[in-house]
């Protein structure tokens, strides 16, 4: 079996289709280690009632406590969206080797704050664009459902 990016984006569409089925906005997430995925988690803001409950919020904690640790530094973070503000101080702090998003947020995404600033761990590398039609598309479709 191939364990590239789009294996693991595809992990991550899923976690965001239990949103969806759920009336989340539709965001996903998954941290791997060594090939193995860690950790899953979806966005959980309403279920929840608590604004912090984002797919990555939830995906990185499950990591921490998967490996007991409070450092990710070998792990990927893969996420159907690009991260808001928030979400990149919880990757920063977390010493991420690598994340990974699909479709950009121009409302709501990092850039959207920090311009081109790097708002991640000076260590870590981003990948983003995998998989982007897709992850746009299950948002698309979630907001058009709403309306």
């Amino acid at each position: 079996m191939m364990f590239d990016d789009a294996y693991f984006m595809r992990e991550a569409l899923r976690q965001a289709q239990l949103a969806y089925d759920a009336g989340e906005i539709p965001v996903g997430a998954v941290v791997v280690w060594d090939t193995k995925i860690i950790s899953r988690g979806h966005n959980q803001v309403e279920q929840l009632n608590d604004s912090t409950a984002h797919a990555e919020m939830i995906a990185l904690t499950a990591a921490f406590n998967q490996l007991g640790s409070k450092y990710l530094t070998e792990a990927t973070l893969y996420v159907t969206l690009e991260p808001c503000l928030m979400c990149c101080g919880a990757m920063y702090w977390s010493k991420l080797k690598r994340i990974v998003y699909g479709a950009t947020d121009a409302k709501n995404g990092y850039k959207k704050t920090t311009g081109e600033n790097w708002p991640f761990h000076p260590k870590t590398e981003l990948v983003h664009g995998i998989m982007a039609d897709e992850c746009a598309q299950i948002m698309k479709d979630f907001f058009a459902a709403r309306r």
